[in-house]
C-alpha cells in the first residue's frame, strides 16, 4: 500500500494561538481514517490545511502526490469533501444540485448527467431526484451531501463529521455507504465525534489535542494499549460513598463523572460481588471500548 495523505511537521497558528502543532499523519490507499479530538483540537484546521484552503505556518502536505502548497487545484480535482455542514443550494432540486457540482470540476453536462442515476441509487434517493432542498429530510440532505462528494470520482473523499445530527437509521445508512467505498478502494479521511462510528469504520485512527498527536494505531490496537478491558458503570443512590470506601480496593483506577463512577480493571468479579450486596446501587458492566480511551486521553471535561 502508498500513502496518499502525507503531513509532516504541520503548524498553523491564529492570534498567537497555536491552533496545529507539529502535526505528522500518513494515510494509505484503500482505508479509512480517523482523526478524533475534542472541540478545538485542530481536526477541522487540519483538514482545510490539506485542501489548501489555509496557508500553513510550517510543515508539508503532500495528497494523492501532489505538494499542496503548489498544486492544491490540482490535488482537489480528484478530492471529494462532506463538511460538516450541509450547503446544498435549497434553490435547485435534488438532480439539479449534482449538475452544478459537476461543472466545478470541469465535468461536461453530458458527463454529469450519465453519472448521476448512480450517484442517486447509491445515496437511495432515486425517487428524490426532481425534489427540492427544503423537501428534504435531514438524513437525505446528509445522503445527497455525500452522493455529490462523488461526482468527480474522487481517490480521496475527505468527511467531517458525517454523521452528526442524524437518527440511528441514517446513521447505520451512511456507515453501510463508506464501507461500500472502501471496499470499491477509495480512500477515507473521517473526523467525527461519535467513537461507535470510528471504531465500525476506521482501519487506523489518530487522536489529537491542542493541535498535536497523542497516539495512534487501529481501534483495538489503541483499546488494549491505552485502557484496563473492563468498565464496570456505577450510579444509584450512595455511590459516593460506596465510591469512596470500596472501589478503589476494588479496581485499578477509578474516575467520577457527575452521578457515575467508572472503575477500570482486568477482572471485574470482585466489583460485581461486591456491588451486589449494595441494594441501592445499579451497574453495568462492558468491556472497554474507544470513548474509553479517548476520554483517558483527552479528559472528561467538557470542551466549547
Amino acid at each position: 500500500m502508498t500513502s496518499v495523505f502525507a503531513i509532516h511537521g504541520l503548524r498553523k497558528s491564529y492570534g498567537g494561538n497555536e491552533v496545529v502543532a507539529g502535526l505528522d499523519l500518513d494515510v494509505e490507499r484503500g482505508t479509512c481514517f480517523g482523526i478524533l479530538g475534542p472541540n478545538g483540537a485542530g481536526k477541522t484546521t487540519t483538514l482545510k490545511l490539506c485542501l489548501g484552503l489555509i496557508k500553513p505556518d510550517a510543515g508539508t502536505i503532500k495528497v494523492l502526490g501532489h505538494d499542496v502548497s503548489e498544486q492544491a487545484r490540482v490535488a482537489r480535482q480528484r478530492i471529494g469533501v462532506v463538511p460538516q455542514m450541509d450547503n446544498l443550494d435549497p434553490d435547485f432540486t435534488v438532480t439539479e444540485n449534482l449538475q452544478v457540482y459537476g461543472r466545478y470540476f470541469g465535468l461536461s453536462d453530458a458527463q454529469t448527467r450519465e453519472r448521476i442515476p448512480a450517484l442517486l441509487e447509491f445515496a437511495n434517493l432515486t425517487p428524490k431526484a426532481d425534489a427540492r432542498i427544503q423537501a428534504l429530510s435531514g438524513g437525505m440532505k446528509r445522503r445527497l451531501t455525500l452522493a455529490r462528494s462523488l461526482i468527480n470520482d474522487p481517490d480521496l473523499i475527505i468527511l467531517d463529521e458525517p454523521t452528526t445530527g442524524l437518527d440511528p437509521q441514517a446513521r447505520h445508512m451512511i456507515w453501510e455507504r463508506l464501507r461500500q467505498l472502501v471496499a470499491q478502494g477509495k480512500t477515507l479521511i473521517l473526523t467525527t465525534h461519535f467513537m461507535e462510528e470510528a471504531e465500525r469504520l476506521c482501519t487506523r485512527l489518530a487522536v489529537i489535542d491542542h493541535g498535536k498527536k497523542i497516539a495512534e494505531g487501529s481501534p483495538r490496537e489503541l483499546i488494549n494499549t491505552h485502557i484496563e478491558p473492563e468498565v464496570v458503570e456505577v450510579y444509584g443512590d450512595g455511590v459516593e460513598a460506596w465510591a469512596n470506601e470500596r472501589a478503589a480496593s476494588l479496581s485499578e483506577r477509578v474516575e467520577k463523572s457527575g452521578e457515575t463512577v467508572f472503575c477500570y480493571t482486568h477482572d471485574a468479579s470482585g466489583l460485581a460481588n461486591d456491588l451486589a450486596h449494595h441494594a441501592t446501587l445499579r451497574s453495568l458492566r462492558r468491556p472497554a471500548n474507544l470513548e474509553d480511551v479517548f476520554i483517558k486521553l483527552t479528559g472528561r471535561e467538557l470542551r466549547d
